[in-house]
């Protein structure tokens, strides 16, 4: 599995392995699930959540991004789970990274 901050910054994958921004892992690597909402960082907050499987920190960013966007902040867990979908996170187990 990787590092929570190689997960985090992940922008792609070559093969079986996760490609890694190591500009911005480097720079918000540190920060936390919250933390990075605040920046505005989504993906990469939305990632974070998904690394630590907390249902909470997931509804947090979700919260955060509709807040930003005017959406209605009321989800349910499937529209939660979407966030998935539109930022393309999704667990999976590589072992190996690419940092660029």
């Amino acid at each position: 599995m990787l590092s929570r901050e190689d997960f985090v910054f992940t922008i792609g994958y070559d093969g079986p392995a996760a490609v890694v921004d190591n500009h911005a892992k480097r720079k918000y690597g540190k920060l936390s699930t919250r933390e990075l909402a605040e920046k505005g960082l989504f993906r990469a907050a939305y990632s974070s959540a998904v690394y630590s499987q907390d249902p909470q920190e997931q509804r947090f960013v979700a919260e955060a991004y509709n807040r930003l966007t005017g959406k209605s902040t009321d989800l349910s867990e499937a529209e939660v789970s979407a966030f998935g979908r539109l930022f393309g996170v999704f667990l999976v187990d590589v072992k190996r990274s690419i940092v660029i």
